[in-house]
């Protein structure tokens, strides 16, 4: 299995992807990675840590797609930076999983130029891990790829989240609800109730109904499905109470498992190859679990899985 991350992604790369990356070789000895990035700027990195230069395959590529940079346009002014090249690769199978932590808009919209949706799929999505109160995880989806949203692309998120869930994660049966104001069939606005009445005549996942704020972290469902805006507000919100306890030295078992770099990032549900996004302040260690994901989804077949299900 050969793994692509681009080394330029991040505000702390190259030098924290690469540490993540030379652990993940002690991890996953069976995975072979290929980086992408400025050959001067890694080997700087390699210095700074003191290792040898070269330790890993390193394609070169002299451009990198800043974080503030207009995703379309940089993807077609910048052909030979880290983002580009790296899904050039993916797009002619020599990498079975790209990985990045820098533009979240260019890997959104690389992974939809080259490697494309899936047939059938109207957009592709982006999950966040739920912590629940029991010890178990659940699903969000979408967080912030699309922020509005038709009801019957919502509906078409509940059924990728629920692959996702079951195949990556081993819920069985994942029960899915729509995030909402209330839980009775006729509560929210015009996109929810249209969803609603969509997803609740469906065999195609287990749908429960409507679920409400009070239901993110307990194990009454699995996936919750809601717009990019809501999703975004929601994860945003989550990440501040988080970084706030901390400040404040709260110790806690359930609080700990809100680090995002326990979870690594997200994989671009809907597309046809492996594509997985890290949050922009990952350090070594969120590498090492998007590595550890791509592995997983790779593996699982997850993107087969999908394109059976459509």
């Amino acid at each position: 299995m050969r793994i692509g991350i681009d080394i330029m992604g991040g505000d702390f790369a190259p030098l924290e992807a690469l540490k993540g990356c030379l652990d993940a070789t002690k991890t996953f000895p069976e995975v072979e990675l290929v980086l992408f990035g400025d050959e001067a700027e890694v080997n700087k990195a390699y210095q700074a840590i003191g290792v040898e230069p070269g330790t890993l395959q390193l394609v070169h590529c002299p451009e990198t797609i800043g974080m503030a940079e207009h995703p379309t346009k940089a993807l077609s002014q910048k052909k030979m930076s880290s983002i580009s090249v790296g899904f050039h690769y993916l797009k002619e199978k020599q990498i079975d999983a790209f990985i990045g932590a820098g533009n979240t808009g260019a890997m959104m919209v690389g992974s939809i130029f080259s490697v494309k949706p899936i047939e059938g799929v109207f957009r592709p999505t982006i999950t966040s891990i739920l912590p629940k109160a029991d010890g178990s995880i659940g699903l969000l989806l979408d967080v912030g790829a699309n922020a509005d949203c038709k009801p019957d692309v919502l509906y078409q998120f509940g059924l990728l989240g629920s692959l996702f869930a079951r195949h990556v994660y081993k819920i069985d049966n994942p029960k899915v609800g729509l995030l909402n104001i209330g839980e009775e069939p006729g509560k929210g606005n015009l996109a929810t109730q249209a969803t609603f009445n969509l997803m609740q005549d469906t065999t195609e996942y287990n749908f429960i109904g409507n679920v409400e704020g009070r239901d993110l972290f307990d194990s009454k469902v699995d996936v919750i499905v809601c717009d990019g805006f809501t999703g975004n507000i929601v994860l945003k919100a989550c990440e501040t109470m988080y970084y706030n306890l901390k400040k404040r030295q709260i110790k806690d078992e359930f609080l700990d498992r809100f680090n995002y770099e326990n979870y690594g990032g997200t994989p671009i549900l809907g597309v046809n190859a492996p594509v997985i996004i890290g949050h922009g302040i990952s350090k070594a260690n969120s590498f090492v679990n998007m590595i550890r994901l791509a592995k997983e989804v790779v593996e699982t077949g997850l993107i087969e899985k999908i394109k059976s299900s459509f």
